[in-house]
């Protein structure tokens, strides 16, 4: 069956469309995707004012279009933590409904870090061991670890770029003091997580997820995505640590021209920079591998383990 599933994401509102069914592996079929950033339109009391709520449903409604325009038999809808968070998020749900008839499944911060570890798995295998899987969303970091499909311990923090970038780092190039506070706060609500995690052994193997460990990887060295799915790519600490200083001193545009990096998300880099450099060394973690698969593939997968369920 043709799957979609659309995902209200605090950068992007995402329609991917795959071939799907139990047993097999989703085959993408068309990509659908808008930035609205929504993790940066929060107003000073943490609601989505009116002008982003109006265009997440006027996005909302491209993607239904599209999604009918390919023929998607069943629609997979969901929100991550910038409409979970947002002090209106009930009255933003409630829109989203009236004037779409999509009813947005909000996923917790933990729901996420289990999906996401799940579609690591599914690509690794289990030849992959004992996995450690980390995530840096616009507004969230997801940090899981297990040997099963179901991690042992899995956990969200407010760490996402676009958030970061937002509440931290106004500044374009960025202040050295606004970048030095900010390693601090990253590296302390990262430290409060890591004895979970040690307790539990040393990991086999490292993987990373999402478009920002993806654009720190490519600009590190790393083959493009034009390159295909299956090349290895990976991200070095060394490397990371090499990068930071010199996107430090870079404005957002000059960041844009560096490869793999796309404008929308170049402000955002540095931010998210400081938290895979942060997450990394607290971890102890020399490189990581990077995982074309992700939350919404774990979404995916999930479904169709249901279907195969019944």
């Amino acid at each position: 069956m043709r799957l979609g599933v659309l995902d209200v994401g605090s950068n992007t509102v995402h329609l991917l469309v795959v071939d799907a069914h139990p047993g097999a592996r989703p085959l993408p079929a068309h990509s659908h995707k808008a930035e609205l950033r929504l993790a940066e339109l929060l107003d000073g009391d943490g609601a989505i004012g009116p002008d982003g709520v109006g265009k997440l449903i006027g996005t909302v409604h491209e993607a239904l279009q599209a999604a009918e325009d390919k023929g998607v038999e069943d629609l997979l809808p969901f929100a991550t933590s910038a409409v979970r968070e947002a002090s209106n998020a009930d009255d933003v749900l409630a829109r989203v409904k009236d004037e779409t008839g999509v009813e947005l499944q909000v996923l917790t911060g933990e729901e996420e870090a289990r999906l996401t570890f799940l579609a690591a798995r599914r690509w690794f295998g289990w030849s992959a061991g004992k996995l450690l899987v980390l995530d840096i969303g616009g507004g969230s970091l997801e940090i899981a670890y297990g040997m099963d499909e179901e991690p042992d311990a899995a956990v969200s923090l407010p760490l996402g770029a676009g958030r970061l970038t937002a509440s931290w780092l106004p500044g374009d190039p960025p202040d050295p003091a606004d970048v030095k506070a900010l390693r601090r706060h990253v590296r302390a609500q990262i430290a409060r997580t890591v004895g979970e995690f040690s307790r539990l052994g040393t990991p086999d193997h490292v993987v990373a997820t999402s478009k920002t460990f993806r654009q720190l990887a490519r600009i590190a060295g790393a083959a493009r995505s034009a390159d295909g799915l299956y090349v290895q790519r990976e991200l070095k600490r060394r490397s990371l640590e090499d990068w930071v200083p010199r996107l430090i001193e870079m404005t957002a545009e000059e960041r844009a021209e560096l490869p793999g990096v796309s404008e929308g998300r170049s402000g955002q880099l540095l931010a998210g920079a400081l938290v895979a450099e942060g997450a990394m060394d607290l971890f102890g973690v020399e490189s990581v591998e990077i995982c074309p698969w992700a939350l919404r593939e774990g979404v995916i997968l999930r479904r169709l383990d249901h279907m195969s369920s019944t």
